[in-house]
């Protein structure tokens, strides 16, 4: 897997011009969703490096992240006269830089890819590392190729259209990026005023962020080892995401992750003695900010279903990522269906 340029951008039109013009490439296509192309587009459309490009736009959320809609860019390259030389362009969230980023990865056997993540969560998270794909089945990104894009440029000009909940959603990602990092990048993250938004204090929050993950993924390209340690609070917030879908109610991917932090610093705390005085700090920020997730006991058994189809399991057992402290790594950690419920149980009550 080729390496991924990530660039923190002071100046969104240099650094988009930069990259566009580091791929040499005959058809330039830029792909958005319905929110982005309102919203995001409008702030780079008039550059000359954009001007002679095809747009495509699929639907917007996660329920369109679908085959689809992958369908959908793949007959608009091919009707737009894409060839193994063209260059696509993600514009948007996580979910299209995903979708995105697969379609390039398997159109033609290949086209290179430009991200560009228009919201917090993409910009933290699915926009950096090489993962790209789609949802399957009922089930989180169940078909999807590793494979990086050739430039990812981060802008906190995007961050200004975001509502307060998709600000949340990103920012529960850079809380894991904390807690498998060191104590001082989890404080700085549970002082800062999610309320009252200091946009250039944000965009250096991001940027560290961002290191740590590339830190981890380019020792680890492809998930053999430490980079498991990314899927904290994954494996709990993906069942919780995936029984939202079932049950048709909006949550977003990282307020289930905020939760799933819940539930996996509890097995933590559990399992590797994981400091109760720091399980308390997190889970009250969290509680504060994110709510709770509603549920009851009735929906345990369908939570554990979710959790045995998790792609990150080996056999039979359900695979978490641990932590003994902050900063101390537990990858491929079991638990007992008795503990998963105990588990279910601490993030269904409050402390």
């Amino acid at each position: 897997m080729s390496g991924q340029e990530v660039i923190i951008s002071n100046n969104l039109a240099e650094d988009i011009a930069s990259a566009i013009s580091r791929q040499s490439h005959d058809r330039l296509f830029v792909l958005t969703d319905t929110t982005t192309l309102r919203l995001c587009w409008p702030l780079v459309s008039g550059l000359p490096c954009l001007g002679s490009a095809q747009m495509i736009t699929i639907g917007d959320t996660d329920d369109n992240k679908t085959l689809q809609s992958l369908s959908h860019v793949w007959e608009e390259l091919q009707q737009g006269g894409a060839t193994r030389h063209s260059l696509l362009v993600n514009l948007g969230g996580g979910m299209v830089t995903d979708l995105g980023g697969f379609a390039a990865s398997t159109f033609k056997r290949g086209i290179s890819f430009i991200n560009i993540p228009t919201t917090l969560l993409s910009q933290v998270d699915a926009s950096v590392g090489g993962k790209t794909g789609i949802n399957f089945g009922g089930l989180k990104n169940e078909i999807g190729v590793f494979n990086n894009a050739a430039s990812v440029i981060i802008s906190s000009d995007f961050l200004r259209s975001l509502d307060q909940k998709n600000l949340f959603s990103g920012y529960a990602e850079m809380l894991k990026h904390g807690l498998i990092s060191d104590e001082e990048s989890l404080d700085e993250l549970l002082h800062f005023d999610l309320n009252i938004v200091d946009y250039d204090r944000l965009n250096s929050l991001v940027a560290k962020s961002v290191s740590i993950k590339e830190r981890i993924v380019e020792e680890d390209p492809t998930e053999k080892g430490l980079r498991k340690a990314l899927n904290l609070g994954h494996t709990a917030g993906h069942a919780l995401e995936s029984l939202a879908i079932e049950q048709k109610r909006t949550v977003l991917h990282g307020y289930a992750v905020a939760w799933g932090l819940i539930c996996e610093l509890y097995l933590s705390v559990v399992k590797c003695n994981f400091p109760k005085d720091k399980l308390r700090q997190t889970v009250q920020f969290i509680r504060e900010h994110y709510g709770d997730f509603p549920m009851d006991c009735k929906q345990y058994e369908r939570l554990y279903e979710f959790m045995r189809h998790d792609k990150k399991n080996e056999g039979d057992s359900i695979n978490f990522t641990l932590l003994g402290s902050i900063g101390d790594i537990r990858i491929n950690q079991k638990a007992t269906k008795e503990e998963i419920f105990e588990m279910l149980d601490f993030l269904s009550f409050k402390l």
